[in-house]
């Protein structure tokens, strides 16, 4: 099962490929950021942090709609 440590491994890979300037990235490149993105979410998704992160985007989206209307 994976833990934490993976998160915490894609979340600094992450940073770091984000790090560099848009203008040296190739579609490979930006794909595999895409793809290390999917990644950390599915691991973060069922733990407390992801849970907490997925309400206050859900309390901001709602907040925005209600606006909307």
């Amino acid at each position: 099962m994976l833990t934490i440590n993976v998160g915490v491994l894609l979340a600094v890979i992450v940073v770091m490929r984000l790090r560099r300037r848009t203008q040296a990235r190739s579609r490979v490149e930006e794909r595999n950021t895409a793809l290390f993105v999917l990644a950390l979410g599915i691991v973060i998704g069922p733990t407390p942090l992801g849970q907490g992160v997925f309400n206050v985007i859900k309390q901001l989206v709602s907040g925005i709609s209600q606006a909307a209307s």
